[in-house]
């Protein structure tokens, strides 16, 4: 129970933008040439990346509070093309083991991202998940 609560403050944030740093998108991008978004920051009320057909390759930085149900997204769509996830790295979740652990490669990042303009380093480690 304890334990439980300890996560829930740890990994709690007061957003579910975590805009994707620059350099890391443009990395990516320059080796596998994006074609799609299905969780664009600038999205409106109408836009739903989970209930719709993706295209490949594609480049996703979900929204951390459905962070399961997008890398479940992920990988079934990852069945059609490659699709590329920034995530938090958490390799004690159950949505680990049944998804990520099955990526084509886990690349994980040293240190901790600082998202979109924020001052210091993100509350938790990422990784990117290519399936």
């Amino acid at each position: 129970m304890v334990q439980h609560i300890m996560n829930r403050v740890l990994f709690k944030s007061m957003t579910d933008e975590w805009r994707t740093p620059k350099s890391i998108y443009a990395s990516l991008d320059s080796e596998f040439h994006f074609a799609f978004d299905p969780c664009p920051q600038d999205q409106d009320a109408i836009w739903d990346g989970i209930n719709r057909q993706w295209s490949f390759p594609a480049f996703c930085n979900p929204p951390y509070s459905h962070i399961a149900q997008w890398v479940k997204k992920a990988y079934d769509e990852a069945q059609f093309g490659i699709v590329v996830l920034l995530i938090p790295s958490r390799t004690d979740t159950r949505w680990w083991h049944d998804y990520v652990m099955k990526a084509k490669e886990i690349r994980f990042i040293k240190g901790r991202l600082k998202f979109g303009d924020a001052k210091t380093g993100a509350p938790f480690p990422s990784c990117v998940v290519i399936f």
